[in-house]
C-alpha cells in the first residue's frame, strides 16, 4: 500500500502546522517539515517540541531563508526531501505541500488512487512552446542571470536584468536539457525521488545555471522529472486542487466550501483560509476516516464562480470586485508623470488639471499618505494599492467617471510602468528630469533615513555621489526599456522647448503647452 512522506513547506502559524502534521500521521504516512529560517525561533522551538515524539515527522537538516522567485525554495524543498528520503524508507510516494493546503479526500482513498496508478504527477509543459506563462518575462527567466529578489529589491533586480541585455550577456541552456514548466505542487514515486537526489549529486552545472533563474520553482523539478522518466509514467497534472481569479491572485477557500472541495478530482486543495478552523476540522476529519466514495467532478471553478456570485454565507461574499478586472480599459487615457523630485510633478499635476481638467492624483503608488477615495479596501494599504495596481487604476476611472486619469511615480518604479504599457489603455509617460544639487540630495537622504541629524557632514559628502548616481541609473533604465509613447520634460530648457513637449503629451496646442511650462515656480525646491 501507497505510504505518503508529505513535503511541508511552511514558514508561520506554528499551531496550525504541528495539527497538520499530526492529521497526516495519524494515519501511517509521514511529514518532512522545512521551516523557514526567517521565521520567529520561538515559533520554531514549538514545532519542534510539539512534533518531536512524533516518529512520522522529521525536519530538513538545514533551515533557509526563502523568498520568492529564488532559488531558495527549490533549495529548501531539496533539504527537506534528502531528510525524508532518510528517515521513511518505507515512504512510496513524495507529496509537496504548503502550510496552506489541506486534503480533501480520505487517506484510504489516496492511498488506493496512487496504489492504482504507478505515475508521477507533476505539471511539466514545453517552456518555449506552451502557454503556461501568460505576461511578463519567458526566456528572460533563463537566458539571463536573476542575483536579486524581484519582491524586495526591484531596483537592483530591473538593474542586473537591463545591464546584461545592455551588454548581450545571455548564457545558454545546457544542452541536454529540455526546459518545463508547472505548477511547484506534485506527488512523485521513490524511485523518481532518488533519480532527483542522485542527478542533483551529478550534475552541479544544471544545479547552477538553476540557481540564478527566475521562479526555478515552477521549471526545475517540473524539467528534471521528464528528463529522468519515461513520458508514458508521467501524468501532466497537479493532485493538488488550485484556483485563481481574473487578476492573477490565488483564490481562498473558507468555512462553506466543504462540499466544493471534497467534490474535485483532486487529492488536496489549496489556499485555505486560516481563519477557516471549521472547514480545517471537517477535512482532517475526512482524512482520518475509511472512506472511498467520492464522486468527482472537474466543475470547481464554475461552481465556485456560481456559489460566490450569488452571496455566500462564509467569510467573503462574492469575489472582491478588484479580482474580476485587468484591465484599466482599451478606450482610456493614462497619464504618468514621473519625476524625483515630487513637489515638482505635484506642481505640474496640479496645473494640469486645472488648465486641462483632467483628473490627478499624486503618488498612490509611492506614499502612503496620498489621498485616495474610498475604494471599498483595496487603497487601504501600499502592498495593496501595488499588489491590485490595474484594478485600482480602473477603479479610480469609475469613481471620478473620466476615461482621462493622471498620476505621479518614482522613477523607481519601473516595473510599474512597464505594467501600465502593456495594458490595452493609451498609457503615456512624461520623465520630468530634474537637477539635484547637493542641498537637495542631503534633504533626500534625511527623508528616506540614510542620514538624521547626528550623521557627520563628512559621512553625507560620502554619499553625495552614490545618490546623484542611484537618481541617473533610473533615468537610464527608463530609457533602456524604450517606452513607445515617452517624453521628457527637463529643467534648464527653455519654456518654448517644454512647451512643446508638453502639447505632444497631452495632445493640445502649443500655446496651451508653454503655458503649462510656465508654471510658478515649477522646478523650485
Amino acid at each position: 500500500m501507497a505510504k505518503i512522506a508529505f513535503i511541508l513547506l511552511c514558514h508561520k502559524d506554528a499551531p496550525s502546522i504541528i495539527r497538520q502534521a499530526e492529521r497526516l500521521t495519524a494515519t501511517g504516512d509521514y511529514v518532512s517539515i522545512h521551516f523557514d529560517a526567517s521565521a520567529k525561533a520561538a515559533e520554531f522551538a514549538a514545532l519542534q517540541s510539539a512534533l518531536k515524539d512524533n516518529a512520522g515527522v522529521t525536519f530538513a537538516k538545514k533551515r533557509i531563508k526563502c523568498g520568492w522567485g529564488e532559488w531558495s525554495l527549490c533549495q529548501a524543498t531539496l533539504n527537506a526531501i534528502e531528510a525524508a528520503v532518510e528517515a521513511f524508507p518505507k515512504a512510496t510516494h513524495f507529496y509537496m505541500l504548503s502550510g496552506d493546503c489541506a486534503s480533501v479526500k480520505s487517506a484510504a482513498y489516496a492511498h488506493k488512487f496512487l496504489d492504482d496508478r504507478d505515475m508521477d504527477y507533476v505539471e511539466s509543459f514545453d517552456f518555449f512552446h506552451s502557454d503556461w506563462i501568460k505576461t511578463g518575462f519567458k526566456g528572460e527567466r533563463l537566458f539571463y542571470r536573476h542575483f536579486f529578489n524581484e519582491r524586495n529589491h526591484k531596483t537592483l533586480f530591473y538593474a542586473s536584468f537591463n545591464l546584461q541585455r545592455k551588454l548581450r550577456l545571455e548564457r545558454r541552456i545546457p544542452d541536454d536539457i529540455q526546459v518545463m514548466i508547472g505548477s511547484q505542487w506534485w506527488c512523485l514515486r521513490r524511485n523518481t525521488i532518488e533519480a532527483i537526489l542522485a542527478f542533483c549529486r551529478e550534475r552541479p552545472d544544471v544545479i547552477r545555471f538553476f540557481q540564478t533563474t527566475w521562479i526555478p520553482d515552477e521549471t526545475f523539478f517540473q524539467t528534471l522529472v521528464r528528463h529522468l522518466v519515461p513520458a508514458r509514467e508521467i501524468e501532466s497534472r497537479t493532485l493538488t486542487f488550485k484556483m485563481f481569479s481574473d487578476y492573477g491572485m490565488p483564490v481562498t477557500f473558507y468555512n462553506d466550501q466543504y462540499d466544493l472541495l471534497i467534490s474535485q478530482d483532486y487529492l488536496f486543495a489549496r489556499k485555505i483560509s486560516a481563519e477557516a478552523t471549521l472547514l480545517k476540522e471537517r477535512l482532517g476529519a475526512l482524512w482520518s476516516s475509511s472512506r472511498k466514495d467520492f464522486a468527482t467532478s472537474q466543475e470547481g471553478p464554475k461552481l465556485h464562480a456560481f456559489l460566490t456570485g450569488r452571496g455566500r454565507v462564509g467569510k467573503r461574499f462574492g469575489t472582491r470586485f478588484w479580482e474580476r478586472e485587468s484591465t484599466l480599459g482599451a478606450d482610456r487615457d493614462l497619464y504618468m508623470l514621473v519625476c524625483k523630485k515630487w513637489h515638482v510633478a505635484k506642481r505640474l499635476l496640479k496645473a494640469s488639471s486645472e488648465k486641462l481638467d483632467i483628473r490627478g492624483v499624486e503618488y498612490l503608488f509611492d506614499e502612503a499618505g496620498c489621498r485616495v477615495p474610498h475604494l471599498g479596501g483595496i487603497e487601504r494599504t501600499m502592498e495593496k494599492r501595488n499588489r491590485h495596481r490595474r484594478a485600482l487604476m480602473r477603479m479610480l476611472f469609475d469613481y471620478y467617471g473620466t476615461e482621462q486619469l493622471m498620476i505621479c511615480l518614482d522613477p523607481a518604479n519601473l516595473d510599474l510602468m512597464r505594467d501600465f504599457m502593456s495594458d490595452r489603455a493609451n498609457a503615456r509617460i512624461l520623465e520630468v528630469q530634474c537637477n539635484f544639487d547637493d542641498q537637495y540630495l542631503v534633504g533626500h537622504a534625511h527623508r528616506v533615513g540614510l542620514a538624521t541629524d547626528d550623521t557627520p557632514g563628512e559621512v553625507l559628502q560620502r554619499m553625495l555621489p552614490t545618490l546623484r548616481h542611484e537618481f541617473l541609473d533610473e533615468q537610464m533604465e527608463i530609457r533602456e526599456a524604450e517606452f513607445k509613447q515617452h517624453w521628457r520634460l527637463k529643467e534648464g530648457r527653455s519654456p518654448e522647448e517644454n512647451g512643446t513637449v508638453l502639447a505632444e503629451f497631452f495632445g493640445i496646442d502649443q500655446d496651451r503647452g508653454r503655458e503649462l511650462a510656465e508654471t510658478q515656480h515649477l522646478f523650485a525646491d
